[in-house]
C-alpha cells in the first residue's frame, strides 16, 4: 500500500479539526498513493466518504500548488449525481476559503456557460462522459486539457461494462496521449471483480499502475422485508398491495427514498402512495423522462429537507447525498445485491450508522428473491460483472469526434485506442472498416455525399471533409439513444418532460394519463408536443419501453438453492412455505443446474411451464423460438408470458417431448430468422446508426422527430441487409440484439444444459409453482391499472386447482 509522502496542508489539517474528524486510513491512503504518481481503484461502502477520499488529493495539491486552469476533472453517470458533488465540495471549499472554482458541464449546462469554460475553466469540472468527448471535439482541446492532472470517474461500476464506458475509455486514452503525466482514479461501493476494474481503469490495462484501496467496513445495513397484511401475493411485480404499510413507514421517518425499477412503475406507486397519504404528507416523484426543470425543483426539495419521501427511479440511485434520508424502500425485486446496496447506502449515508431500508416483493418468486438478495448483501457477495470488447459505433463516434478537433494519423490513433482495454484486441482489419465507414459509409453507400465525413489527404492525414459535419457532430453526439419522444406540455408552454411516441400514439384528445404526479388530459397533439391540462379524471400509468431489468445470475442461484433446500423454508411466511410444501408433494422441486419441465392441461388448453430462471429477455426470446417449433409442429401454440423465473406457453395440443424443442440449433438459423424478422435488429440497427454519426438526430435549430429518425434508418437498414450484410453497423447491431435485446448470452447457457439436465414432469393439472407465471398468461399488459387483488379474484380457481392436495 502506498505510504503518505507528506502530511496534509494545515488549511486541510484545521478543517478537519474544525468538524472534529480525522482522514480515515482510506482517504490518506489515496493521498499516497496520488503523491507516488499512480493511478488508483477505491472500492469503499458507501457513507465511507468516497468522494471526498478522491479529492483530497487534488484539493491538496491545490492549496500547496495552486494552478491556472483545468487541473481535474470528476466524470459522473448521472447529472443530478454531479449536481450533488458540486453543492457537496463547495462547502469545504467555501469553509477554508480557498481560490478554487468547481463548476459543472452536462447537457443541462446553458450554452454560455459551456462557451466560457473552454475559455476561462474551472479548477474542477464536473461532467458526464458524453459532455467530455465533446470538449475533445474542438480545436482547442490540446491547449484545454494539457496541464489536466487527475480524472475522477465516480461509481465506475455504472460505465465500465456499458457503451458510455466504452466512450470513457476512448476519451481517457485521448486525454493520456494530450498529457502522459495525467493520473486516473476510480472509486466504487459495488465492485465484485477488482483486477477487472483496474485493468479497465489502466492504460493499456496494465494494472500493476493501479493501486488499489479497500475502504473500510462501516455499520451492517438493517433490511428487512415487508410481510402484507394478509397473504403474499400471486402475481404482479409492483408491490402496491402494500401502499398504506409504505405510508405508515415514511410516516415514521424524516425522508423515505422509494425506490422503483421502471419510470411507469414509479409513476404507478406515487399514484398509490398518494391516494394513501392521509397525513397528506409532501411526497415527489423523479425519473429520466421528467423535465429538467421539474428534475430540479425535487432535488432542491429533498436537499432541504421539505419532502417527506420521493419515489425515485434509477435516476438517483447512484451517489446522490441527501443526509436527512433516514430510510429506502424497494419496491418490487431489486434484481441484484449490487443494485441493493447501492439503494440502501442513501439512507443514513454515514460509514458508522446503519442504513435502513425495507424491501417490498410483489409476488412470491419476488420474495424468494428478495431473501435472496439479503443474504446475498450479508455474505458480501456482488453481482457478476460483464466486460465484453468495444462497440464499433462507440469507436466511430469518438474518431470522429477527435477529427473534429484536428487532423490525425491512422497508425498514431490505432495504438491511442488499443490503449483503451475495450479496443485492446482490436484487429488492423476492424479499424480500418471503422475508417472506411466515417469515410464514406461503406461500400453500399459510398455514392452519397452526405455520409462522406473524413478523407485522407496528400500528406496520409485523416480529416474532416466539411466545417458542415463539425457541427453535425458536436449536435448528435452522444450515447444514450431514447425512443423517440413526445414533450408533454400544458398550453401555456410548460413543458412536464417526455413521453414514448409508442405511448402517444394509442391516446386520443380527451384520454387522461398520469405523469410527474398529475393526472392530465390530452388537449391535442402534433409531431412533437402532446398538449395537456391537469384533471380530476381517472387516467392510466404510461409506458416506456426498453430492455427490462433482469434478475442477476447469482440472486437466480440462490433462489434455486431456496427451492432445493427445504431446511431454509422455516425462514419464509407461512404462506409461502404452504406454496412450496405443496409443490414438492405434487410436482418436484428444480435442482441446482437443472431444468425443469412441467406439462399439465387445463381449462381445455395443454400448458407448458419452463423453470430456467435465465430472466425475462432470455425467456421472451425462448418463447418467441419454442412458439414458432411448436407451430411448425402442428402444436397449435396460442401464446405464452414470461418472467425471471419461469416461461408458460399454452397450445391446443400437449407437448410430449420437449427436449425435442431446446435443441441446440435452435440458436442458429431459427434464430438469426426470427431476430431478422422482428423488429429487434431494426431497432438495434436504428441505434447503433445514431451513434455512430452515421443518421443526426438534429440539425441546427430543430430536432427530427421519432418518425423521421426511424424512417431514415429503416431505410438504410434495407439497402445494407440487401446489398452489404457485413457492413460495420449491421455487426454492431447483432451485437446489441443479442446482447441487450435477446440475452443471448444467457439464452445460450440454458439451452446448452437443457438436453443433459433436463426433467419433464407430467401433471394432470396446474402446479403450485405455476401459479404466478399462469395467472399473467394473455392477461400482461403494460401499463394498465389492474390490480394484484383483482388478479387473484381472477385466479381463484387456478389456485385451488394448484394448492388441491388429493
Amino acid at each position: 500500500m502506498a505510504k503518505v509522502i507528506a502530511p496534509l496542508p494545515d488549511t486541510l489539517s484545521t478543517w478537519f479539526a474544525s468538524r472534529g474528524w480525522a482522514p480515515r486510513r482510506h482517504q490518506t491512503d489515496m493521498l499516497g498513493a496520488a503523491q507516488a504518481g499512480r493511478h488508483a481503484l477505491l472500492v469503499a461502502p458507501t457513507g465511507a466518504g468516497k468522494t471526498l477520499a478522491g479529492f483530497l488529493p487534488v484539493l491538496a495539491d491545490l492549496i500547496d500548488n495552486p494552478h491556472e486552469g483545468l487541473h481535474t476533472l470528476y466524470v459522473s453517470p448521472l447529472k443530478a449525481l454531479a449536481v450533488d458533488v458540486q453543492r457537496n465540495l463547495l462547502t469545504p471549499i467555501d469553509e477554508m476559503d480557498l481560490p478554487i472554482r468547481v463548476e459543472t458541464r452536462t447537457g443541462d449546462t446553458p450554452s454560455d456557460r459551456k462557451a466560457r469554460q473552454r475559455v476561462r475553466p474551472p479548477q474542477i469540472l464536473l461532467t458526464t462522459p458524453e459532455s467530455l468527448s465533446l470538449l475533445l471535439s474542438y480545436a482547442d482541446a490540446s491547449l484545454l486539457f494539457a496541464n489536466l492532472k487527475t480524472i475522477i470517474v465516480d461509481e465506475v461500476h455504472a460505465f465500465a461494462t456499458q457503451k458510455r464506458g466504452d466512450l470513457l475509455a476512448l476519451c481517457m486514452a485521448r486525454l493520456q496521449a494530450i498529457n502522459p503525466k495525467l493520473r486516473r482514479v476510480a472509486l466504487s461501493a459495488t465492485v465484485a471483480d477488482v483486477d477487472a476494474y483496474r485493468a479497465w481503469l489502466a492504460p493499456y490495462g496494465d494494472i500493476d499502475t493501479v493501486e488499489t484501496v479497500i475502504g473500510e467496513q462501516g455499520a451492517d445495513p438493517v433490511i428487512e422485508i415487508l410481510i402484507p397484511e394478509g397473504r403474499v401475493p400471486w402475481s404482479g411485480h409492483s408491490g402496491k398491495y402494500a401502499a398504506s404499510q409504505v405510508m405508515a413507514e415514511i410516516g415514521r421517518r424524516r425522508t423515505t427514498l422509494v425506490f422503483c425499477n421502471t419510470r411507469g412503475l414509479a409513476e404507478l406507486i406515487f399514484q398509490e402512495l398518494w391516494s394513501a397519504n392521509d397525513q397528506n404528507l409532501p411526497i415527489g416523484i423523479h425519473h429520466g423522462s421528467l423535465s429538467r426543470e421539474a428534475r430540479r425543483k425535487v432535488e432542491s426539495a429533498m436537499a432541504a429537507g421539505k419532502l417527506r419521501a420521493l419515489v425515485a427511479t434509477a435516476s438517483l440511485d447512484l451517489g446522490v447525498d441527501w443526509g436527512d434520508v433516514d430510510c429506502v424502500i424497494q419496491m418490487g425485486a431489486p434484481k441484484g445485491s449490487s443494485r441493493l446496496l447501492q439503494r440502501i447506502g442513501r439512507a443514513n449515508h454515514r460509514l458508522d450508522c446503519a442504513s435502513e431500508a425495507i424491501l417490498i416483493p410483489g409476488n412470491r418468486f419476488e420474495y424468494l428473491e428478495a431473501r435472496a438478495a439479503l443474504d446475498a448483501v450479508e455474505a458480501g457477495e456482488r453481482d457478476e460483472d460483464d466486460f465484453r470488447p468495444g462497440a464499433l459505433d462507440v469507436l466511430a463516434q469518438h474518431i470522429m469526434g477527435v477529427a473534429c478537433a484536428a487532423p490525425f494519423e491512422e497508425s498514431a490513433m490505432l495504438e491511442e485506442v488499443r490503449s483503451a482495454l475495450p479496443y485492446s484486441a482490436l484487429t488492423d482489419e476492424a479499424f480500418a472498416r471503422v475508417l472506411s465507414f466515417i469515410e464514406g459509409g461503406g461500400y453500399a453507400l459510398k455514392a452519397y455525399d452526405r455520409f462522406k465525413r473524413l478523407v485522407r489527404d496528400k500528406d496520409g492525414m485523416w480529416r474532416v471533409t466539411h466545417p458542415q459535419f463539425i457541427a453535425q457532430h458536436r449536435l448528435n453526439a452522444g450515447i444514450i439513444v431514447d425512443q423517440p419522444v413526445l414533450n408533454v406540455r400544458f398550453a401555456n408552454g410548460r413543458t412536464l418532460g417526455t413521453v414514448e411516441e409508442g405511448f402517444a400514439a394509442q391516446l386520443s384528445p380527451n384520454d387522461c394519463f398520469f405523469f410527474a404526479g398529475t393526472a392530465l388530459e390530452v388537449v391535442k397533439m402534433d409531431t412533437t408536443d402532446l398538449i395537456v391540462r391537469a384533471t380530476s379524471r381517472p387516467a392510466r400509468i404510461p409506458a416506456w419501453g426498453g430492455t427490462r431489468m433482469a434478475m442477476s445470475t447469482r440472486l437466480a442461484d440462490r433462489v434455486r438453492q431456496f427451492l432445493a433446500s427445504p431446511d431454509q423454508w422455516h425462514r419464509f411466511p407461512a404462506d409461502v412455505r404452504e406454496w412450496l410444501e405443496v409443490q414438492q408433494a405434487r410436482s418436484t422441486m428444480p435442482q441446482p443446474g437443472q431444468l425443469l419441465v412441467e406439462t399439465f392441461p387445463h381449462e381445455g388448453r395443454e400448458h407448458l411451464i419452463c423453470y430456467s430462471f435465465a430472466g425475462w429477455n432470455a425467456h421472451q426470446s425462448l418463447g418467441m423460438l419454442l412458439t414458432k417449433r411448436m407451430e411448425a409442429q402442428g402444436l397449435m401454440p396460442l401464446g405464452f408470458v414470461s418472467n425471471d423465473y419461469a416461461l408458460a406457453i399454452n397450445s391446443m395440443k400437449p407437448v410430449t417431448d420437449p427436449k425435442a424443442l431446446f435443441t441446440p440449433d435452435i440458436l442458429t438459423e431459427e434464430f438469426v430468422d426470427w431476430v431478422e424478422q422482428s423488429s429487434l435488429l431494426k431497432r438495434a440497427f436504428r441505434d447503433v446508426a445514431v451513434i455512430s454519426g452515421l443518421i443526426e438526430r438534429q440539425h441546427p435549430g430543430k430536432r427530427k422527430t421519432g418518425r423521421q429518425v426511424t424512417f431514415s434508418t429503416d431505410l438504410i437498414y434495407d439497402v445494407l441487409r440487401k446489398y452489404e450484410p457485413d457492413h460495420m453497423l449491421m455487426d454492431a447491431a447483432w451485437a446489441d440484439a443479442r446482447a441487450r435485446m435477446t440475452d443471448v448470452g444467457r439464452l445460450g447457457d440454458l439451452i446448452d444444459r437443457a438436453a443433459s439436465t433436463m426433467l419433464h414432469v407430467t401433471l394432470d393439472r396446474v402446479s403450485p409453482l405455476a401459479v404466478p407465471t399462469l395467472i399473467m398468461l394473455g392477461r400482461e399488459q403494460v401499463g394498465t391499472r389492474l390490480t394484484e387483488d383483482a388478479l387473484l379474484l381472477e385466479a381463484e380457481g387456478l389456485v385451488r386447482e394448484a394448492m388441491r392436495v388429493d
